[in-house]
Parts: structure tokens; sequence; C-alpha cells
């Protein structure tokens, strides 16, 4: 995996996948920026979201269940110091479809946790990350 990462100016970054694809970063204007793109750590939060909910649905289809939707919404709390490092991120996953059974979504919860979302359990290692979820019946 590979990535390029230019500076444009200010705070002003563009970072480029090496699948080919590009994202504005940049920074507030009390840091020189002008609030453009997303922050470098609001960019690993949602990558960790698109990680584990990937997984989930993955999960879940293979499962045959139907899914129809899957929301994650992340909270993280941050250090009040340099480093300000993530201290703490609660993963809520909101999984809708008709007739998803409950045991199927907490699996496939516990499994994106415990052993295939890379971005999370690397994260694991110095964070601490806690999930739920909740199941909406839909039809």
């Amino acid at each position: 995996m590979k990535a390029r990462v230019k500076w444009v100016q200010d705070a002003m970054f563009i970072a480029e996948s090496g699948s080919g694809h590009a994202l504005v970063i940049d920074g507030p204007p009390e840091g020189g920026g002008r609030n453009l793109g997303v922050r470098p750590m609001e960019m690993l939060l949602m990558g960790t979201g698109g990680c584990t909910a990937y997984d989930v649905v993955h999960i879940l289809r293979k499962s045959r269940q139907p899914v129809e939707d899957c929301v994650v919404e992340m909270e993280a709390r941050r250090a009040d110091r340099e480093p300000r490092v993530f201290t703490h991120i609660h993963i809520h996953f909101i999984v809708s479809g008709r007739g998803l059974k409950e045991s199927a979504v907490a699996r496939a919860v516990s499994l994106t946790a415990e052993k295939y979302c890379s971005a999370s359990i690397m994260l694991s290692k110095a964070v601490d990350i806690t999930h739920d979820y909740e199941i909406v019946e839909t039809g």
C-alpha cells in the first residue's frame, strides 16, 4: 500500500492513495488553514469507521442476513496535551434490515473488533475502544 501527501499552501495538503483517489486535508483558521478539508485525526477516525463498517456488512451478508443499511457513529476523546492522541473511541453501529438476528449482529460487531478490522485492532493497542450496536427493523 502506498500514499502520497503534498503540501498545497498554508495548512492545506492533498493526499493521494495508491489506488488513485485524492482528498483535501486542511486545518482550522486558528491553525493557519482555511477549513476546506478534513483534519488528519478526523481522517484516522473516519478510516477506522469505514474499516469496521465494511467488515460488519460483509460478515452479515456472508451470514445471509437481510442487512439493508449500516451506519457507524463514532465519538473520540483526545488527550488535553500534545501529542493530542486519542484516549478513547466509542463505535456505535446502527444496523437496519428486515428480520435481522441479534445474535448475527452481535457476532459481526465482535468479529470486526477482535479479528478483522485492522485499523481498530491496531489503534486498540494504544486507545481504549468500545463498541455497541442497535438494530432497526425496516419494512
